[in-house]
Parts: structure tokens; sequence; C-alpha cells
């Protein structure tokens, strides 16, 4: 039987998750672009160092360039790139700080001859991965007229087609300009990641009443993956000061991660299916993935290939997983309502990624930045696919409890008695099979029988009949329940099996009976009822409770005859067994 989930729990969690989204969207979102964007004329304000580039790639010379227009070959790995510029004299920025954007490169800049900058040449020299992002690079007090160099070394093959445009600003504006043309995405990072984290933790705690939450901490650990991916990818954790190799690193680690809590959580989508063939390639996907996980953190570890270089097969494999699921769900659609919501998370997902891949690529490998305008597209389809992700849970979640609950209910009708609410004929037989399976197990078995029970009702009518078998059972009931069970074999019979052997105990319990009897029979006027019973121990029989039934059964007859015979009228009558004689 299958643990029951306790509602509460379901709906504190779900209360957390709406109350979290309201303060985000409705408080958070405001302040911080009221943050960001005040004085926002003033922290825009940049010099501009996009033209009169000379540049030179691997010996070849470009003149006047544009570095709006200009597209580099592509470039690769080893290849070694300089650009050169004079900066004018008449400038209106006085404490210059010159952001500049690499793509796996190590750098060095230069004002005239002197070397004011250098990044990533340290790491190269030990083979290992350099990253990429903002560097923010403080220039001298005299450093107007002078002639600009910036010297790169690219580490890795097709990394950029085009150069960002350099820009300078006041040392005070530059962190600030970052997070401001980056809100969005800082905001959709930073909800992600908090989101995932408060999940997480609320779910560990759940995760100790039931399993099925499970589903809900791999929504979590998806969120965490994707907020720290955001926050990586669009560089705004730089301002935080950490290198950008382990920036580097976290991105791509994090959005190779991403998929296998995905992959888990649609393990129980795969697994209604009938099908075989989806089990196979749901097992293939998953060993798919950690693999391809291993390799590309062992190969990184190793300075064999680093992250980077991994990110295409990556792409491809997600595009698979995403294509299977999507089949998956389409397959399911007629058998959960919830597969409609699944398919719209999914739909928006595709949307949004594939905006930011096209993005990305052209941007990349065709120097075309037209469609860079919204940022953070996969980031907020990421989102909405993960409040998809909790509220297709919680139908489910609801499902499975009004299916529980309607498949307790019918277990619970199958081994209860109607009438008495006692246990049934069905369930006691199965207790004493499983008892018998029992090693060295010590118990008693009485067997009642209700006397008179016929006279009633043929006097007096069943439904005074069913008051005097009700009111058996509660004694029976009051007298046992705290030692054993207690059943209703049919009719006016009825046994008790107890967790004892100590045939004194028994005896006492026989006297409380005795004694709860007459107190139902002052309650109830005219009720005047009476019990045969009869006692064996499972020392008896070396531990066969069939036996040691049988032996109890019978000696309740002998009991309810003897009773007849001299007109007993007491309230209970037992045996006693022979090894207490």
């Amino acid at each position: 039987m299958m643990k029951k989930v306790n509602p509460s729990i379901k709906n504190i969690l779900k209360l957390v998750w709406i109350v979290y989204a309201i303060i985000s969207v409705f408080i958070w979102l405001p302040k911080v672009d009221q943050m960001l964007t005040n004085d926002y004329s003033e922290v825009k304000s940049y010099v501009l160092l996009d033209d009169s580039w000379e540049i030179l790639i691997n010996g070849e010379a470009f003149h006047d360039v544009c570095l709006e227009n200009f597209r580099f070959p592509a470039v690769k790995k080893g290849d070694r790139i300089v650009m050169k510029r004079r900066l004018p004299q008449e400038w209106a920025v006085v404490e210059g700080v010159l952001r500049l954007s690499i793509r796996h490169c190590a750098v060095r800049v230069y004002i005239d001859e002197g070397l004011i900058y250098e990044y990533g040449y340290d790491r190269l020299a030990a083979h290992k991965t350099v990253g990429s992002g903002f560097q923010f690079i403080n220039f001298p007090h005299d450093y107007k007229g002078k002639m600009l160099t910036i010297d790169l070394y690219v580490s890795e093959d097709r990394v950029f087609s085009r150069f960002d445009s350099l820009r300078l600003y006041e040392w005070e504006n530059a962190y600030r300009a970052l997070m401001t043309e980056n809100r969005l995405p800082w905001f959709l990072g930073c909800f992600l990641f908090v989101f995932g984290l408060v999940g997480s933790i609320m779910t560990m705690f759940a995760l100790v009443v039931s399993r099925k939450y499970l589903r809900l901490l791999c929504v979590s650990c998806f969120a965490i993956c994707m907020g720290l991916w955001t926050m990586c990818y669009y560089r705004v954790i730089s301002i935080y000061a950490i290198p950008l190799y382990f920036v580097s690193l976290i991105e791509h680690i994090t959005l190779y991660l991403a998929p296998l809590p995905l992959i888990i959580y649609m393990g129980d989508e795969v697994r209604e299916l009938r099908q075989k063939a989806f089990h196979v390639i749901y097992r293939g996907i998953v060993c798919a993935d950690i693999g391809l996980l291993a390799v590309a953190v062992a190969l990184h570890a190793g300075d064999i290939v680093h992250m980077a270089a991994v990110l295409p097969y990556m792409v491809v494999f997600m595009i698979l997983c995403l294509a299977y699921f999507f089949v998956v769900i389409i397959v399911n659609l007629k058998v959960k309502a919830s597969n409609r919501l699944y398919l719209a998370g999914m739909l928006i997902i595709v949307v949004s990624t594939v905006y930011d891949l096209v993005s990305y690529n052209r941007e990349r490998y065709y120097g075309d930045a037209s469609m860079l305008v919204v940022k953070g597209a996969s980031s907020a389809g990421f989102m909405v696919f993960d409040f998809i992700l909790i509220q297709s849970f919680y139908i489910d979640l609801t499902q499975k409890m009004m299916q529980e609950t309607e498949r307790n209910s019918l277990i619970k009708s199958a081994y209860t008695d109607e009438l008495t609410k006692l246990h049934n004929r069905r369930y006691c037989m199965e207790y004493m099979n499983r008892l018998q399976d029992e090693k060295d197990s010590c118990y008693t078995v009485l067997c009642f029988d209700l006397n008179n029970l016929k006279r009633t009702n043929d006097t007096y009518g069943h439904a005074k009949g069913d008051i005097l078998i009700r009111s058996a059972a509660e004694v029976l009931l009051q007298t046992f329940a705290e030692f054993g069970i207690v059943a209703r074999m049919g009719g006016d019979e009825f046994i008790s099996v107890l967790n004892l052997a100590d045939q004194d105990k028994v005896a006492a319990l026989l006297g409380q009976l005795h004694q709860n009897i007459e107190q139902k029979n002052l309650q109830i006027r005219g009720l005047d009822m009476s019990i045969a019973c009869g006692c064996a121990c499972s020392r008896e029989s070396s531990g066969n409770i069939e036996k040691v039934y049988q032996m109890a059964d019978n000696r309740m007859y002998e009991n309810k005859k003897r009773m007849k015979e001299e007109g007993d009228n007491a309230a209970v009558r037992a045996l006693k067994m022979p090894s207490d004689s």
C-alpha cells in the first residue's frame, strides 16, 4: 500500500510557490528595475571606440576598420589578433574604464608601449581554459592621445566572428551600465536560482513524507541550473569579480546538467506508456546524458578538450531529448489532462530556445547582432516552463491522491465487516497466514460465539439482533484491541488473535471482558448479552496457527454446549486450556 501524502504539505508547498512568484513579479522586479534605471541617461553615457581600428590577424592587415561592421575570418585555436587605434585628445571621460568583451582569448592591453592589463596567458601556458566574459580595464590618467593596443591570443576554435563594440565609461558607471543593459537576464537568473534553492530545501523535508516529491526536487534543481546559467551566460555575475574561466565553467556545467533533472522528472510519464520501445529509449537517454556529462568533465579536468568545445554535441543531444519527450507527451495526451500543460510548456521552451540559439549563432559566426535585442528569451521560457511543471505536478499529485483514497476505501471495504466495522474473515485469515510465516512468534487465539442470537432475531426482529451483534463487537474491541486484532468471522462468531502467550494475562483479559459485557447489558435495556469463548496458545501446536485456531474453535463449541446444558447465564464463559489445568 502506497504511503499517503499529507494534503497540508502539498498545500503549503503550493502556497510557497505562489507567494514567491507574486513577491518577485510585483515587488522585486519593479524595485530592481527602478534601481538599475535610475539616472539612466547618466549611466548609459560612454565613449564608443568603434571606428579607425588597425587589425592584424596572423600577419594579415586590415585598415580603418569599424568593429560594428567588421567580420573576422573563422578564428581557430592559436590565432593571434592585434588591434590598434589612437585615442583622441579631447574626451569627456576623465577616469576611463574600458569594457572589453572577450571569448576564450588571452589578452594584453597596452597604452603606447606600456602594458596596463594582462589576462589568461598563465592559463594558456598550463593548457587550461581561459573563459569568456567582460574585462574592465582602468586607463591611466594620461591616456588621451596615445596609442591603444589590444593583443589577443585565441584559445578555442571558432569562438567568434565579430568583436563587440568597445566602450569607455566613467569608472563609477562601468558595472552599473552592464547591470542596466542586462537587468532582465539578471532578474530572471536570480529569480530562478532563489526559486530553485527554496524549492530544494522545502522538498528535502517533503521527501521524508513521500517519494512523490522527488519530481518537485527535479524542478527545483532545473531552476537552479538555469538561474546560474543565465547569470553566467549574460555575464551579470561579473560584478562579483569572479574569474572568467570559473564563470565559463559554471555556465557550461549548469547547461549540461540541466537536462538530467528534466529527464528524471519525465520518467513517470514514460513509465505510464505500455510500449517497451519508449522505456528502452528512455534508459538510453539517461545513460547517454550521464555518460556525456562524465566524459565532458573528465576531458575538461585533464585539459584535453574544454567544456566549450563540447557545446555543439550537447546542443544536439538536448534537441533529441526534447523531440523524444515531445512524442511521449503527444502519446499520453489523451490519458492525462496535465500533458496539455506539458505540451504548452515545451512549445514555449522550443520557441524561446530556438530564438536564443539562432541569435547566438548569427552573432558568433556571421557577425549579425540584429536579433540580440531581446535578452533572456530562453531564461524567460524556462521560468514559465518551471511554473508549468509545478502546476502539472500538483495536478498529477491531486489525481494520485484521489486514486489512492479510492483504492484505500475499496481495500478497507474488502477487509471490513459492514455491520460491526471490525476486520472480516478474509482479513483475519491473511493476518494469521502472515503470523504463521513469522518465526518464534507467540500468540493466543480466542474464538467467540454470541449466545441466543437466533432467538433474539426470531423474537424481536433482525434489527434487535443487529444491535446485539454490534454491542458484542464493541465490548470485544474494547477489551482486546490493544493486544491484537478483533474480527467477525460471520454470523454470531468472532475471533481475536493476541500477540501474547501469557495465560495469566489472557485470563485477566477474559475477566475484563466479563465486566465490559455486564456494563453493556446495563446500558442497553433488554440486551442480555452472553458469549461463549475458547482459547488456544501457539505453544500447544509448535506454532501451527491453523491447529491453534481449530483447537480454540473446538473449545468454544464445547463451552457453548456446556452453557446450554447447564443453563449458564454468565456474561462470558471460557474453557481453560489443558496447559493451565
